[in-house]
């Protein structure tokens, strides 16, 4: 019985072309990295800053971008079209909180966006977390300290 169900939804299934969406994603992701270099060379020209402060200024920048366009809907569509190129670790996170505070925002702030913001991106904040304090520690065992 299941394998025939299966069968039948491979069969009607949309395949996705992986080399398409491979080489789609490799050039939206050089895009983006091509505009994030220009946009920390240009924060360094423009208001004279060191090179690491204007990388702050730029991952602030894709922050914005990417929350402001998720508010407009736009941000999902251009995933769409573009891949997993858009969901770099910054920008996603940006995406992941900001659809979770448009999704509960009519619960209030408290019991809705407060209780719910970190729903998607929770995940990524306990392991990063955990993975830092193991890392650490390995290190710190490895080095000597």
């Amino acid at each position: 019985m299941d394998d025939k169900y299966l069968d039948i939804v491979d069969k009607h299934s949309p395949k996705e072309d992986r080399l398409k969406n491979a080489i789609v994603s490799f050039i939206a992701g050089g895009m983006l990295g091509s505009l994030s270099e220009l946009l920390l060379r240009g924060y360094m020209i423009w208001f004279n800053l060191p090179r690491k402060e204007a990388g702050v200024v730029v991952i602030l920048t894709l922050i914005i971008l990417a929350s402001v366009l998720t508010a407009f809907g736009v941000f999902d569509v251009c995933v769409s079209k573009f891949k997993s190129a858009l969901i770099i670790p910054i920008t996603g996170f940006a995406h992941s909180m900001t659809a979770a505070a448009l999704e509960y925002r009519k619960e209030g702030l408290v019991l809705g966006i407060g209780a719910n913001i970190f729903k998607l991106a929770g995940t990524v904040i306990l392991y990063g977390i955990v993975s830092v304090y193991i890392f650490g520690l390995i290190r710190m065992l490895v080095m000597g300290g």
